[in-house]
């Protein structure tokens, strides 16, 4: 199949690329690099350029005789897109709007969009299925439920295919192709982890009062290999039989930050200490996720739910991480 990669020099894009390379697609990444790496794209072509730009964008669609796109282009910090919600609604719902035209123009119908567990904002019971409200808490949720309501609405209008998935906390990496999290900056629990224990200097954790079984927050950590292996089976969803879903992808069970950093210390075998701090606003105690649709549906399972796989498989990425 010929697919488009939006954003695949990123963390989860870069994943992606490189197993549909692998499997014999032929894939062309679009990324403006603001966030993204090139030396992460393997086995695809690289065009630096801005979804925005429906002209472009339509030309390279065209060009490449492209039969579907998988969308990860997007900013993501939950931070910054309160303090600057006109950003994320312009890069991330303007942004979508325009690679949806400028597919229409180039005649392309199927999409798979990189949606988010932050359209459900704090959670009203556990574990979340697709069927929970939908109340996001910041505009970065807010916009991926835009974009969400956006593309259900043109599968309606325009005959377009496409599969939404809503991930919950992306995590691991694939240290034998040297990928894995090289955010900039870093707010992902895993990795900060993992980085306090290669430099000896105490991780934050934030709120130690919660209701969960040791007082700090509950998360549901998916490795990125099962993300990027859901994404392809939702490709050959949309290219055999589908329409429109919409899909959780979590391992249906969570992790707490102290148990997080208890597996990468068993990892690692460093102490890791710790530095207790407030909670941060807006931080629900438990999210977790019920996946059992994308397992009736897309025929998918998470495969590496285990913390322990999660954690070994990013640390082995740090030692590696260029800049270390």
């Amino acid at each position: 199949m010929r697919i488009l990669v939006t954003g695949g020099a990123g963390y989860i894009g870069s994943h992606m690329v490189k197993l549909l390379a692998d499997r014999g697609d032929e894939v062309t990444v679009l990324d403006d690099l603001s966030t993204g790496h090139a030396d992460a794209v393997r086995g695809a072509k690289l065009v630096r350029g801005d979804i925005a730009n429906i002209g472009s964008t339509s030309k390279l669609l065209e060009e490449n005789r492209t039969e579907a796109v998988v969308h990860f282009a997007a900013a993501s910090l939950v931070a910054e897109s309160i303090a600057d919600p006109l950003k994320y609604y312009t890069r991330n719902v303007a942004g979508t709007a325009a690679l949806v035209r400028a597919m229409r123009e180039a005649g392309v119908g199927k999409l798979v969009f990189s949606s988010s567990a932050a359209v459900y904002g704090n959670p009203q019971r556990l574990p979340i299925d697709e069927a929970h409200p939908t109340e996001p808490v910041n505009p970065y949720g807010s916009t991926k439920l835009a974009m969400e309501r956006m593309l259900a609405e043109c599968c309606a209008a325009y005959g377009l295919k496409a599969a939404v998935l809503r991930y919950f906390n992306a995590a691991g990496a694939n240290p034998q192709a040297g990928l894995g999290e090289r955010h900039d900056p870093e707010t992902h629990l895993i990795p900060l982890v993992l980085r306090a224990a290669a430099k000896d200097t105490p991780v934050s954790v934030f709120g130690t009062d919660y209701p969960t079984r040791d007082g700090t927050c509950v998360r549901d950590y998916i490795h990125v290999a099962d993300l990027c292996d859901a994404h392809v089976r939702a490709l050959d969803w949309l290219a055999a039989r589908g329409t429109y879903g919409c899909f959780n992808l979590g391992n249906g069970d969570g992790a707490t930050v102290l148990e997080v950093i208890e597996a990468a210390r068993r990892v690692t075998r460093k102490e890791i200490k710790l530095n207790k701090a407030p909670r941060r606003p807006g931080d629900p105690p438990s999210l977790v996720a019920d996946a059992t649709k994308a397992k009736r549906v897309l025929g998918w399972r998470a495969t590496r739910a285990e913390i322990d796989t999660i954690v070994s498989d990013a640390w082995e990425f740090e030692q590696r991480r260029p800049g270390v």
